[in-house]
């Protein structure tokens, strides 16, 4: 992801200074609980912060696209019109659609007539860009912005990172294009700001990345602003990330003198920690731009992670998770997801956890390691019983239980009499099982 890549990049900076350095390979980390919105979307919060960004409206159907594209052009007959698919990646522009191979999720346009056509063309069809894999992400809404005369393309971004145990902004003169591809090809064209969380964005670092992001003179302070305003929008909106890509130079051609600073598209992502605080956001959630296993997870109340192996994973705590997977690779296995249950899941949340977990195609064996505390092993076993039974499930499935009740849980596990349904004495002996049973 992005974020991870440029977080790792902000790693390299002194707090209040700028440097500039080649970002490392990002590592893996626990999981991380975030949704994100639509480019759509994101205008729309960000419009309510003063952070200025282009005209135009969301349609779900072609006859409302070509209705909003009217709009624009009685406003501005010589305009350009920018159709864009919404989904929940980047790198749209090179993207294509599976059903009718058109490539291009982003089209510049002239005609009211062109857009009503395009968006036919992207509505109800998947996209596949770089960041969706080849599954790609069905498209249901376009958005449709009156277009800019861009002078130039800026890359702007604010990431929490956890070595200064807050924000840091990444800025890069390259925008317009794969961060990524920047990263790795010119890292000194990547510089970045860290902030204090007590002091806030100060004016000096705004401009030291105005300058460094090659503004006009004329363009500097407004484009302090917007980064000032973006700041403002982190916090205001707990985000865990801003990305703005491109934040340009231009102006509207037909109705503009002279240039300013936009925000021509945005990603904004926001820590589900947070739900409570910000009811009317998250009711913009999207859920069919996510994985169906990990919204099912979430409505459940655990936490599910994919991964790209064939031993899934049941544990409670992300520790244990990691300590779990690094043994089934340490054995010769590859773990496909893992499921969290935490510390206070009743039998009806580890059955359909289970269910989860057994239900990636990937998955040709379960293990189950819980360490019992507060969560009681009898709970979790009379839940994966239950579950295994009911799902009339033939993979193997190797239980280690400890903790509080781990006795009364493995005479649950032998009562059952199942033969896929392996008992382990510690990790070590659970991991082995795990992989033996699909060699």
């Amino acid at each position: 992801m992005i974020a991870n890549t440029l977080r790792t990049a902000s790693r390299l900076v002194t707090p209040g200074a700028m440097h500039r350095g080649a970002p490392a390979a990002a590592g893996v980390a626990g999981p991380i609980r975030r949704f994100n919105l639509h480019e759509y979307q994101s205008k729309d919060v960000m419009d309510k912060y003063g952070i200025r960004t282009q005209n135009g409206k969301e349609a779900s159907t072609p006859a409302e696209a070509r209705a909003v594209a009217e709009s624009i052009k009685a406003t501005n007959p010589g305009c350009e019109l920018i159709l864009k698919a919404q989904v929940h990646a980047g790198g749209r522009g090179k993207g294509h659609f599976k059903e009718n191979g058109m490539k291009g999720g982003v089209k510049v346009l002239n005609e009211v007539a062109e857009v009503e056509d395009f968006a036919g063309k992207m509505l109800g069809n998947t996209l596949v860009t770089k960041q969706t894999g080849d599954e790609g992400q069905k498209t249901s809404l376009v958005l449709i912005n009156e277009g800019l005369d861009i002078e130039s393309e800026k890359y702007f971004a604010i990431l929490m990172d956890r070595d200064y145990n807050g924000p840091v902004m990444v800025a890069s003169s390259q925008g317009g294009m794969d961060i990524e591809e920047v990263a790795e090809t010119s890292p000194e064209a990547i510089v970045t700001e860290a902030i204090d969380i007590f002091a806030g964005v100060q004016p000096e670092q705004t401009e030291r990345l105005a300058r460094a992001m090659g503004f006009k003179e004329e363009n500097i302070p407004e484009a302090q602003q917007q980064m000032s305003n973006m700041y403002d929008m982190f916090l205001g909106t707990d985000a865990t990330q801003v990305e703005i890509n491109p934040f340009a130079e231009g102006k509207y051609v037909g109705r503009d003198e002279k240039s300013t600073v936009f925000c021509v598209d945005a990603k904004l992502g926001f820590d589900e920690n947070a739900e409570f605080r910000h009811k009317d956001l998250f009711a913009l959630r999207d859920t069919s731009m996510e994985d169906a296993r990990d919204v099912e997870a979430s409505e459940i109340g655990v936490e599910y992670i994919g991964l790209d192996g064939n031993i899934g994973c049941m544990v409670n705590g992300a520790g244990l998770a990691m300590g779990t997977m690094d043994i089934i690779k340490l054995k010769g296995g590859d773990p496909a997801n893992f499921c969290d249950l935490g510390g206070g899941v009743n039998e009806k949340q580890v059955s359909a956890a289970f269910g989860v977990v057994a239900g990636d195609p990937n998955v040709k064996a379960v293990l189950v390691n819980i360490f019992g505390g507060i969560v009681q092993c009898d709970i979790v076993a009379e839940g994966i019983v239950k579950a295994y039974k009911n799902s009339n499930s033939t993979l193997p499935l190797i239980v280690r239980l400890e903790g509080t009740n781990a006795e009364a849980a493995r005479e649950i596990i032998e009562k059952a009499a199942i033969s896929t349904l392996i008992s382990a004495e510690n990790l070590d002996d659970a991991a082995i099982k795990a992989v033996a049973s699909i060699q």
